[in-house]
């Protein structure tokens, strides 16, 4: 009997305990919020709302700009504020492959580019950091044209 109520006792404090525990959410959550995000920040292009793009970069962002690394915030934007000037955007992105790490601190989303019209033109990778929960900010960012 004296074995029966130490077992008792035992499960329930391994059983509170384990419930008082404060988890991460699962990776399948941390992964839909960056694919969520990466939808987002691409939407800020299609809405032409650079105020709204700059939300998502990162203040120590680095973003490679052809054979040039555009360092900072502030230079990214700078250098992006071309893409925001015409009616409606030259470019599109959607995320196809993102992956975080088990932390939930960094997620690597890619996937493909495409011009106004449709086209296939190139790819992007993109290094997002959570900020916060549920907080992510671009870190890096590189695309590539595509290989014919």
């Amino acid at each position: 009997m004296k074995l029966h109520s130490l077992c008792t006792i035992l499960f329930t404090v391994i059983f509170v305990s384990g419930c008082a525990t404060v988890r991460q959410p699962a990776q399948v959550d941390l992964t839909q919020q960056v694919i969520n995000t990466e939808r987002a920040f691409a939407k800020t292009m299609a809405d032409r709302d650079q105020a709204a793009f700059a939300t998502f970069v990162a203040d120590e962002a680095i973003f490679f700009a052809g054979d040039k690394q555009l360092h900072g915030k502030q230079e990214v934007l700078s250098w992006w504020k071309d893409f925001f000037t015409k009616p409606n955007a030259p470019f599109s992105w959607e995320p196809e492959t993102v992956e975080v790490l088990a932390s939930g601190t960094l997620a690597l989303s890619t996937g493909p580019v495409h011009d106004a019209q449709g086209q296939l033109i190139g790819t992007f990778s993109s290094i997002w950091r959570q900020e916060s929960p549920g907080r992510w900010h671009i870190v890096f960012d590189k695309g590539n044209t595509v290989c014919n």
